[in-house]
């Protein structure tokens, strides 16, 4: 049965780096048609293109991968989707940036071993990376609310006469863009602080 080429592709907001792993894929020869690209990020790990990539996967194929951390979010779910591709699906992997984890070589039991040590290190490592990006990221945001800063949109207080303005726009007296421009609000501002004047008003009643 002829062997079928594939490559696997993902990108996050934390890691742009598509352009480098599709350069390595069409270095493999890879058909275009057969590589498959995820653009999710680590909160939400839903893969569409890769769900249908193992649809498509039959024995004997082989899959790249730039990166042993494309596979998964975690340890578990590498070793998990390592298993799932090469012992329930019995396709070939080859880990581009990581010679030892190609399935194509060392079929014996010795090989075998091998790849399996370094893929649950590696698998390991990249877990250990996430965490440790999580915890900077974290720390970061502590040190930087300490110094004060301040995180999201600033409130922006309607002006003193905001009903006035609103009742002369309710009554077509000025545009709605003099509005804006009075009450210093942006449209969608401007319609949350009447929202929030009306339900004040509404409790008061």
């Amino acid at each position: 049965m002829e062997r079928t080429t594939y490559g696997y592709i993902r990108v996050s907001s934390a890691d742009q780096n598509e352009d480098r792993q599709v350069i390595a894929m069409r270095e493999q020869a890879i058909p275009e048609q057969n590589i498959y690209t995820d653009k999710q990020s680590g909160k939400d790990f839903d893969r569409p293109q890769y769900k249908r990539l193992v649809k498509m996967l039959k024995a004997g194929d082989l899959l790249y991968l730039l990166s042993i951390d494309r596979l998964g979010r975690n340890y578990e779910e590498i070793q998990n989707q390592w298993r799932l591709l090469t012992k329930d699906i019995g396709v070939d992997i080859c880990v581009l940036d990581m010679p030892l984890l190609d399935t194509r070589n060392g079929k014996d039991l010795m090989g075998a071993f091998i790849a399996d040590l370094v893929l649950q290190i590696l698998s390991f490592v990249a877990q250990k990376e996430r965490e440790n990006i999580r915890k900077r990221q974290a720390e970061g945001i502590a040190a930087a609310k300490a110094r004060g800063v301040v995180f999201g949109r600033p409130f922006v207080n309607a002006p003193d006469d905001f009903l006035q303005i609103v009742t002369e726009w309710r009554k077509n007296s000025i545009p709605f863009s003099e509005a804006l421009s009075r009450s210093g609000l942006s449209s969608s501002t401007f319609y949350r602080r009447l929202r929030e004047q009306q339900m004040v008003k509404a409790t008061r009643e």
